[in-house]
């Protein structure tokens, strides 16, 4: 499989993508824990069908200890015991946040109540610049049809 332009040989798509980059720093610098930030990509990827950042965000987690069960539980993760309550916050976050075209009212007062119930205005902040983010680079993956399989930790850093 091959990608249908290269994202970072388009004059424009680079300069984009160079962009995305740039937004990603003030989540990654904040203090939402990493391992959260890497569930929430995870979770929405899975929803929007993007292999290459499912590669990506699995290979980066299990590389910074994440286990193997955590990591196969987060499709079902309503029905794990292996996520913290925090974490279960931000997997709802994501998931309506991922989920607007699907008839869906966007993110429900009972989910924005546990958000803040278990995050600072910071990592709030994070978490919701966090999932607009992911689904950018899922729709840009996805409709670029980037394949998956070959991403190495680190190799984008």
């Amino acid at each position: 499989m091959e990608a249908r332009i290269n994202m970072f040989e388009n004059e424009v798509a680079g300069k984009f993508v160079k962009r995305l980059v740039a937004a990603s720093r003030p989540v990654e610098e904040s203090t939402l824990p990493k391992a959260t930030q890497e569930l929430v990509k995870i979770r929405a990827s899975q929803l929007n069908g993007c292999g290459v950042c499912l590669d990506m965000h699995t290979k980066d987690a299990a590389h910074a200890g994440e286990t193997s069960l955590r990591l196969n539980m987060v499709a079902a993760w309503r029905e794990a015991t292996v996520f913290t309550e925090p974490e279960r916050a931000a997997l709802a976050l994501a998931e309506e946040g991922t989920r607007l075209a699907d008839g869906h009212h966007g993110v429900s007062d009972d989910t924005w109540a546990d958000v803040r119930k278990h995050y600072d205005d910071e990592q709030v902040g994070a978490l919701v610049s966090l999932v607009a983010l992911i689904n950018a680079w899922n729709r840009l993956n996805v409709i670029v049809r980037n394949p998956a399989g070959d991403y190495q930790p680190g190799m984008w850093s």
